[in-house]
């Protein structure tokens, strides 16, 4: 057997985790498709090694030890099976007649993650709860609407024993994540980009958590990660053009060496003061190359005690082009150039961005990247809601006469 890219990943440190970030509805047929593309003589050792991230005759002896979706995931997962997705959503129709096209969409919605999380359980199960988690996310639709988002979290919960809620790290969605911490409702704090967030939202996780010893709630089957989607902090234009207008011209170097820099320090500040959430790290770009040799620094620099949720466009690079990589423990490394750090610092979106008190709660809303990621999610969302519209029109033209109509 040969070790794959991954599994030599997740030899630098024994509570490393990777996660799959997409639907395990897609995941089989994700594998086929490198699988194919692959050269001849890599087939068979590539299928190998990507059964092996998802076992699904044991899925307890699978590589991943989570699952992170999100609306526009959710709504890959229904278009790479329309066919099964039309028929059960048609059926959903005509057996649940006189609901609104919200109602279709919320429990279409509910059933992608249902189907996940059965497909994730038994990882759960074999961990006592540790891990084998899928997060469902809340409707980002909702992102400022704190009593419906404890609401919705809490049906989203119901669906699996082994569903975390996805959280905004909007203003609200701090009090959100100490409320659910409180039930014992495990949180991922996603749209998170920030020291300031990450900061707010371990520290409503830590006094959630104090709630709910102090209820006597039982919380052996809780944990909390804090999600920091790298790459839509350092993408966003915002950075350059603040850059531009104080004459400094940001490289693709530059721009990784701040998302490092920022998760970094998150992971220190968390150990330090004993938090219990763990950072995820998310949105993670390939590159550079490096005196030839192709390099993906996002996931090597951040290496250590922390989780990965490894979408295909993550997958696929580590595969085709970093099968030879290596990796050691980078996440307590300060090795980040004086001369870039002294370049950021210069540009408000920085500051702001890797100071824990760099903002305050009420600012999270109207930051760049926040603005920008939840406006995509949302047009996820309500492209979900729109196919269930689309499936109620189309049995609308089956349904039968209402005799005297």
């Amino acid at each position: 057997m040969t070790t794959s890219v991954l599994e030599r990943l997740v030899q630098v440190h024994p509570d490393m985790e990777i996660w799959w970030d997409s639907s395990p509805l897609v995941f089989n047929g994700w594998v086929n498709k490198m699988v194919d593309a692959a050269p001849p003589p890599k087939k068979a050792m590539l299928e190998e090694q990507l059964k092996r991230i998802y076992v699904a005759d044991d899925p307890a002896k699978s590589l991943i030890r989570g699952c992170t979706t999100n609306p526009p995931l959710s709504l890959t997962a229904v278009k790479s099976d329309l066919a099964t997705w039309n028929a059960w959503v048609d059926d959903l129709i005509l057996s649940n007649p006189g609901l609104t096209q919200y109602e279709y969409f919320w429990l279409t919605y509910q059933e992608v993650i249902r189907r996940g999380a059965n497909m994730m359980l038994p990882i759960w199960k074999a961990s006592g709860g540790r891990y084998g988690y899928i997060s469902g996310q809340l409707d980002p639709r909702l992102l400022t609407e704190t009593e419906k988002m404890i609401e919705t979290a809490q049906k989203i919960r119901a669906i699996a024993p082994n569903v975390m809620i996805k959280v905004p790290a909007s203003g609200e969605g701090v009090e959100v994540v100490k409320v659910l911490t409180s039930m014992a409702i495990p949180t991922n704090v996603t749209t998170c980009f920030t020291l300031p967030q990450i900061w707010a939202v371990a520290n409503a996780a830590k006094e959630g958590v104090a709630l709910a010893e102090r209820n006597k709630v039982d919380m052996s089957k809780w944990r909390a990660v804090i999600t920091m989607m790298i790459g839509r902090l350092t993408e966003n234009p915002v950075l350059d053009e603040q850059a531009a207008r104080r004459g400094i011209t940001l490289s693709w170097t530059d721009k990784h060496w701040l998302g490092i820099h920022v998760f970094r320090t998150a992971h220190r500040l968390l150990k330090e003061h004993g938090m219990p959430s763990k950072m995820l790290a998310c949105s993670m770009r390939d590159g550079p190359l490096v005196g030839g040799r192709y390099r993906f620094w996002d996931v090597e620099k951040i290496a250590g005690d922390i989780v990965y949720t490894m979408p295909p466009y993550v997958m696929e690079p580590l595969f085709q082009r970093c099968e030879d990589l290596p990796f050691r423990e980078e996440i307590g490394l300060d090795d980040v150039p004086r001369d870039v750090l002294y370049k950021l610092s210069r540009i408000p979106y920085v500051r702001q961005s890797w100071d824990e008190n760099g903002m305050e709660i009420d600012q999270f809303n109207s930051h760049p990247a926040t603005i920008a990621t939840a406006e995509n999610f949302s047009k996820a969302s309500a492209g979900l809601e729109a196919y269930v519209g689309e499936r109620m029109a189309v049995v609308g033209t089956r349904a039968p006469v209402a005799a005297g109509s």
